[in-house]
């Protein structure tokens, strides 16, 4: 059972989508469960981007790395002369930080996945660290912190925005990317949202809770759009096909003609890219 909200404390909470609680008082969305950092790791093993919410998340590297560039080039508008270091919260495989290093100083990052630390490390010379950011001690203030599609996941992104307000430098700069429940495309599709989907995707901000929870912690929004992504098609059908209607023959299918090497792009309005700077 929920206790309170996450971004105004609020105690009343009603059913919505199914499985999902929404916060009377600011309306922030978010699925009731219980975790341990345990069972967290064990949601993010290997598989999960191997065959899990992932066909191949080496393969989709170009398509991955695609969408960080146009991270890269929204975000190089706002930085100034004193933004020199950038750590990443859910770092992965480290396509990100390899895509910044070119642009910052100094650029690491820390995940829980195992396999995907040890493939930033090794294959792309990456500093990141394997383990909770809760329990990290950052051995310098960043300048820029990035989330991108993570705070959705977190068990307490209260707490990560909290000690992210402490870690950060002066005049530090917080990115996020993360679903906006209150687009127009999941309203309409309701529970049948594609970004609803809980243990793992836990919470589900709008512009208003997002809003409201970084400035509970000292930050000032100063970009919010609505941003598109680069998708391989790889990745579309696996989700479609084999994740949500278990047709992994169909899928097989069009792999093996080729079908699904192609890269697209698209912005359904439904994906937040919020840029907000310490007060």
């Amino acid at each position: 059972m929920i206790e309170k909200c996450l971004v105004c404390d609020g105690k009343s909470f009603n059913n919505t989508l199914e499985t999902l609680s929404r916060c009377n008082n600011c309306g922030f969305v978010t699925y009731d469960m219980t975790s341990t950092k345990d069972s967290f790791k064990e949601i993010y093993n290997d598989d999960y981007f191997s065959g899990g919410e992932y066909h191949n998340y080496i393969a989709d590297r170009d398509a991955i790395q695609a969408n960080f560039k146009l991270r890269l080039k929204v975000l190089n508008k706002y930085i100034n002369n004193n933004h020199h270091k950038l750590f990443e919260i859910g770092s992965a495989y480290g396509y990100f930080l390899d895509s910044a290093k070119h642009r910052f100083d100094l650029v690491s990052g820390i995940d829980i996945t195992h396999e995907g630390c040890m493939f930033a490390q090794e294959q792309l010379g990456i500093n990141v660290v394997e383990g909770d950011y809760l329990d990290y001690a950052c051995e310098y203030k960043p300048d820029v912190f990035c989330m991108w599609d993570t705070i959705e996941h977190l068990p307490e992104p209260d707490l990560f925005i909290a000690k992210i307000s402490q870690d950060i430098s002066t005049d530090g700069l917080l990115c996020i990317t993360t679903g906006d429940i209150d687009s127009i495309v999941a309203r309409i599709r309701g529970s049948k949202w594609r970004l609803i989907h809980p243990p793992t995707h836990i919470h589900y901000f709008s512009k208003k809770t997002i809003t409201k929870l970084l400035n509970k912690y000292g930050f000032e929004i100063i970009h919010f759009e609505h941003c598109g992504f680069y998708r391989s098609l790889d990745l579309i059908l696996y989700q479609l096909l084999v994740i949500q209607n278990k047709s992994p023959k169909l899928y097989k299918y069009l792999e093996q003609k080729g079908i699904t090497k192609a890269k697209i792009y698209s912005n359904l309005y439904d994906i937040m890219f919020v840029i907000a700077r310490k007060l």
